[in-house]
């Protein structure tokens, strides 16, 4: 009897503008996975503390400012390089090149700090989120993950988590509850798309 292959991992690219917590526990999460490897992380600051927390985790990098990320001619090599089969926005704040997008079609997901379609689109990232759901009085928030298409924070959803406010909670509070939620299921939802969107591959 032949001995059966192990599964190729499918290699992703995390793409990160800041801070990176999402991006180190997207790799943390699948450190020890035989089914999906964090191959590369990009970032569009070379400051970005994201770049930082890839390299201690030993996962090469790579800074992609404006005139890089739209350039077809710098990224689609950079990606195949390092065989790139599935990328995850993680508090990545440039629209994402149409280029990209028809070269990884359905292959994209973003996470966003709202319950989408509410506080999405241009200008909605971050702290502005978090203060536009304290202003207008929310009584709960979460988070989306979504599909990336040309229309910003307008992909179809994928999956999203709620958490309850309370009037008194500032936009910081409000962050962290937030944040919260990210940290406990986005690497779950990546792992279960990516694996959905192979098994459909493979059919």
């Amino acid at each position: 009897m032949e001995t059966p292959t192990a599964p190729t991992p499918v290699n992703i690219a995390i793409f990160a503008s800041g801070s990176g917590t999402n991006c180190e526990n997207l790799i943390k999460y699948f450190a020890n996975s035989n089914r999906i490897h964090c191959a590369l992380v990009v970032s569009n600051k070379a400051d970005a503390y994201a770049l930082v927390r890839a390299e201690r985790l030993c996962v090469p990098t790579a800074v992609a400012p404006k005139t890089d990320l739209n350039n077809p001619d710098v990224m689609l090599p950079l990606l195949r390089h390092y065989g790139i089969g599935f990328i995850v926005l993680a508090g990545f704040l440039p629209i994402v090149p149409d280029f990209l997008l028809e070269a990884f079609p359905h292959r994209i997901v973003n996470i966003h700090p709202s319950l989408l379609p509410k506080y999405g689109g241009k200008g909605m990232w971050g702290h502005h989120v978090h203060e536009a759901v304290k202003a207008a009085g929310e009584t709960e928030t979460g988070m989306t993950v979504h599909w990336v298409t040309p229309v910003c924070d307008g992909g179809d959803i994928i999956a999203q988590f709620r958490v309850a406010l309370s009037p008194d909670d500032t936009a910081d509070d409000i962050a962290a509850k937030e944040h919260v939620l990210e940290m406990q299921h986005f690497p779950r939802v990546v792992e279960n798309v990516i694996m959905q969107e192979c098994n459909n591959v493979a059919m």
